[in-house]
C-alpha cells in the first residue's frame, strides 16, 4: 500500500501543476482550449487529492504515523511540490 502512496503522490502532485499551468498559461492565450481542458484535468487531479488523502488516513494508522508526520502529509496535497517533497523524505525507503 505504502508503494501505491507513492505512485499516486507523485501522479497528484503533476496533476496539480498541469492544472495551474492550464489555469497561468493556457488561459491567458486560448480561452476555449482553456475550457476544454478545465474539466478533464480538475477530474483528474481531484480524483486523485480524495486518493491521496484517503490513503494516507489509512497509512496513518497501519503504519502508526505520530500526527506531525501525518500533518505534514497532509499539508503537502495542498501546497505546489508538496508531494514531491513528501515522496522523497518520507517514502524513500519505499
Amino acid at each position: 500500500m505504502l508503494r501505491f502512496f507513492k505512485i499516486v503522490a507523485i501522479l497528484e502532485g503533476i496533476s496539480y501543476l498541469v492544472l495551474f499551468s492550464n489555469m497561468l498559461i493556457v488561459k491567458p492565450t486560448n480561452l476555449v482550449l482553456y475550457k476544454t481542458l478545465l474539466f478533464p484535468i480538475g477530474m483528474a487531479h481531484g480524483l486523485l487529492f480524495i486518493t491521496y488523502i484517503i490513503l494516507a488516513v489509512l497509512l496513518k494508522f497501519k503504519e502508526n504515523w505520530d500526527f506531525k508526520k501525518f500533518g505534514i502529509i497532509g499539508l503537502a496535497s495542498i501546497i505546489p511540490f508538496g508531494t514531491f517533497y513528501i515522496e522523497k523524505k518520507y517514502l524513500k525507503n519505499v
